[in-house]
């Protein structure tokens, strides 16, 4: 063998090894990543929007004191059980009788008045007629002046009655005006219920609330039979909730108990909207009413309470966990794609959109970015509407590695975490 074949055939070898050891070396180098695995699979799906509030009864009054006094008794406690029609307080009454005394008094002087225009004026009619026959008879005893000036009498005195017709009127409702304010000095339950707020003490002045409802409120019964939690729900969440949606009701009161509720009011203007200098970078809510359909007894207007609202149900739908779903830029597609997430704007490179998918993880333990389409969002998972089949392996986790994956990835399949152990028994 010639020299130059010997370095022929060692370079070749030197050229086979030096491969073999770069391809050994970047396999080697090709770490795959830890992440957590899961099936798609059917699942049943239940949709909802959660809210804050208060618990308030569906009616109750705040009664109000139209006229100013002493309180000279109070009749009921905080937490008392009233029916319709019973006593509950007396403004001191005396100026008050007074008054009524006064506009009696100024009555009986406005119908003496009118009788006396009255009589005044049948004497005056009876003259002018009187000296009406007479003219007939003998115009020569009555003369035009005369007939004239009685009947002016009459004319005057037939004016007069009619005024003080109406000075009685005026009287009369005078007096009634007065009984009227008396009465308000005596104030009975307008309705039945409990008084969940008493604000006022006896001896203290009650005033009109003209200009300031609460400062003339002196207590308050509400109908807590009928109970509601009311809650302020996001503008993004409200027009997904329709009347009649059920609820789970949970009052901070009651830790260990649910309560079950139903949609029967949904405000249409906003609460941001009603309130006075409202920017428009503050948050947009509205009230939603849910009535409490099993309350408890010891419930009290103002809990706390947190509702949990079904909007949509789904029964074996294929899903996906919802931290599975990423979004992924610049993304080739075709022009109909129905992937692409509604709302969406096209990117500056032209035929390409941010779109929304998973990792599907192959039999080499490769992974590969899939739009999908997916509808209503569980509490872990998401509708899968299209893109998907059951069965297919797909990466669920975690958020950091989900983010980070790229097509063509190697994963491989964390360890289940070890359930903590148990203290042993002494």
């Amino acid at each position: 063998m010639s020299k130059k074949a010997k370095w022929m055939i060692v370079g070749a070898v030197v050229i086979a090894g030096g491969a073999f050891f770069a391809t050994t070396a970047a396999r080697r180098g090709e770490k795959p990543t830890e992440v957590r695995i899961e099936a798609v699979d059917s699942r049943d799906l239940v949709a909802s929007v959660t809210a804050s509030g208060q618990v308030q009864p569906r009616t109750k009054v705040d009664v109000a004191a139209d006229i100013s006094g002493r309180i000279v008794r109070l009749a009921v406690k905080e937490g008392q059980m009233v029916k319709r029609g019973d006593f509950l307080l007396q403004i001191d009454p005396e100026q008050y009788e007074a008054a009524v005394q006064r506009a009696e008094a100024a009555l009986s002087s406005a119908k003496a008045g009118a009788a006396q225009a009255r009589a005044n004026f049948l004497q005056a009619k009876r003259s002018y007629d009187r000296n009406v026959e007479i003219r007939k008879t003998n115009p020569q005893l009555v003369s035009d002046a005369e007939l004239e000036q009685t009947r002016t009498q009459m004319e005057v005195n037939q004016a007069l009655l009619e005024a003080s017709d109406h000075n009685v009127e005026q009287s009369n409702a005078s007096v009634r005006d007065a009984k009227n304010s008396l009465g308000k000095t005596t104030i009975l339950a307008p309705m039945s219920g409990r008084i969940t707020r008493l604000v006022v003490e006896q001896g203290e002045t009650a005033v009109p609330g003209t200009f300031n409802k609460d400062a003339a409120t002196l207590l308050t019964i509400s109908d807590m039979s009928v109970l509601e939690t009311i809650v302020k729900v996001d503008e993004t969440d409200v027009a997904r909730i329709a009347l009649g949606d059920s609820s789970v009701v949970q009052i901070d009161a009651f830790p260990d108990t649910t309560f079950i509720g139903k949609v029967v009011e949904i405000s249409h203007s906003s609460v941001r909207g009603a309130a006075a200098g409202a920017t428009t970078e503050q948050a947009v809510d509205y009230e939603v009413r849910i009535q409490l359909l099993n309350p408890p007894v010891d419930t009290r207007p103002d809990f706390s309470a947190t509702a949990k609202v079904v909007t949509d149900v789904r029964s074996k739908a294929l899903s996906i966990p919802i931290i599975a779903l990423t979004v992924r830029e610049n993304e080739e597609l075709s022009g109909a794609d129905s992937a692409v997430r509604v709302g969406t704007t096209p990117t500056k490179e032209v035929g390409k959109r941010d779109v929304e998918g998973v990792f599907v993880v192959g039999t080499d333990n490769k992974v590969t970015f899939r739009p999908v389409k997916v509808g209503i969002a569980g509490d872990r998972y998401f509708e899968v509407l299209s893109g998907l089949q059951s069965g297919e392996r797909i990466v669920g986790g975690t958020y950091q590695a989900i983010r980070e994956l790229k097509d063509g990835a190697l994963v491989k399949e964390a360890a289940a975490p070890t359930p903590p152990a148990k203290d042993a028994k002494s």
